[in-house]
């Protein structure tokens, strides 16, 4: 029984990967190669789909399949590969992914989880053994985050908290009021 962090929160994992014991309603997470060789055979199965894309998978290939997928899987093989950081990127602002984006692998480390959400993954898969209490204390490591990333409170709330009294400002304004 695999276990992750999914928005923060410990839950048993109720997906599945290819080569795993799967009914056909059970979700499913197939390597990108083998979505593409038989693309009919996926798109035909009746339960939830999911893409795991290694590091030398180009995340354009996914693209025409991502309507179908409620989740992709990128890889970190080892800490030092930051490759599943663009892909997360790419995937969450160009093509505009707004299913379960997960991390997995021997990467997926502790000191690494406050980056993989501000690159907008919202699902952790460490390594088994790890522990998944210090990983989910670890989103916690930093309360401010002055680089831009996924959707994050704005940098003036997380420092100084709302702004009582503030002038609404007309959409697309971004002049300072006040």
């Amino acid at each position: 029984m695999r276990h992750i962090l999914r928005r923060r929160e410990r839950l048993t994992d109720e997906w599945r990967y290819l080569g795993e014991e799967a009914a056909d309603a059970d979700p499913l997470i197939v390597p990108l190669a083998q979505l593409r060789s038989d693309p009919l055979r996926w798109q035909a199965r009746s339960g939830a789909l999911g893409a795991r894309l290694g590091p030398a998978d180009a995340v354009e290939d996914l693209a025409p399949l991502l309507p179908r997928l409620a989740l992709v899987a990128l890889e970190f093989p080892n800490p030092g590969d930051g490759r599943g950081y663009s892909q997360a990127r790419l995937l969450r602002g160009r093509f505009a992914f707004r299913g379960q984006l997960r991390a997995t692998g021997a990467g997926v480390r502790q000191d690494q989880a406050f980056l993989l959400a501000r690159c907008g993954f919202d699902s952790l898969e460490p390594p088994p053994g790890t522990d998944l209490e210090a990983v989910r204390r670890a989103f916690n490591r930093y309360s401010v985050a002055y680089q831009p990333g996924s959707a994050q409170v704005a940098l003036r709330q997380q420092r100084f908290g709302p702004f009582q009294g503030a002038p609404v400002s007309a959409p697309g304004d971004s002049s300072p009021k006040g």
